[in-house]
């Protein structure tokens, strides 16, 4: 089974997500668990302060090291092999579906979500082993970023979806966008579904999936296109 931790000051926040749908059900399977950490719980003073102002000045507060440090320990426990911890952060490498068949390989990934204006650095550089980001904007925290993140790498794991090609075929896999799908009726609004979907003849169809494929992917992430041209 696959386990993953995930470090936050809003628990209930990600088990509304976590319990639910195709996670949820892959957790009572047996397949993954996510567990989550109050931070909160793991401060030394009655306020269960976990942040303060930064250093230097400036504007927000920092979440505080220890902590932190003190919720990474409890989720470590007693491993002999320490797990992979993630930073959920804007500073981050993009996460991208390479990402997340790399992750899937891991059998414990423990997620750190940051609140405010970020976390003390040297908590960082002694726990965390890589830092990820959605992209290049801010979110108010890591919660959303560790939601996407678990749920992007916990449907590859084997017997979580019904079949492999479930996402061998979607957009990203191979480096290319999806082609378009289509369901009954045959036509709505005036518009048709193309024909070679109606006419039974596989080969035509993967033809034309494929051509579709590579239409969309050139059109509208010129940026992928570019990358696959170049393999």
């Amino acid at each position: 089974m696959k386990r993953y931790d995930v470090l936050t000051l809003f628990p209930d926040m990600m088990h509304a997500a976590m319990n639910m749908s195709i996670i949820g059900r892959a957790q009572k399977a047996g397949h993954l668990t996510v567990q989550c950490h109050q931070i909160r719980d793991f401060t030394t003073n009655k306020q269960r302060q976990v942040d303060d102002y930064p250093f230097g000045g400036g504007m927000g507060l920092i979440m505080q090291a220890e902590p932190l440090y003190r919720a990474w320990k409890h989720a470590v426990g007693t491993n002999s092999t320490r797990p992979h911890t993630i930073c959920l952060s804007p500073a981050g490498k993009p996460f991208t579906q390479t990402e997340a068949k790399r992750l899937a390989q891991h059998s414990h990934l423990i997620l750190v979500c940051g609140r405010y204006e970020g976390i003390d650095e040297r908590f960082i550089d002694e726990c965390v082993d890589e830092c990820i980001s959605l992209g290049d904007f801010v979110l108010t925290g890591g919660e959303i970023a560790a939601m996407a993140v678990i749920d992007s790498v916990g449907r590859l794991l084997p017997g979580v979806l019904a079949d492999e090609s479930a996402f061998t075929g979607e957009s990203h896999w191979n480096g290319l966008l999806e082609h378009q799908q289509y369901t009954r009726p045959a036509e709505w609004h005036g518009r048709s579904v193309p024909e070679v979907l109606l006419s039974g003849n596989h080969a035509k169809i993967e033809d034309w999936r494929r051509e579709q494929s590579l239409k969309r992917t050139k059109g509208l992430r010129p940026d992928l296109w570019e990358k696959h041209e170049t393999k």
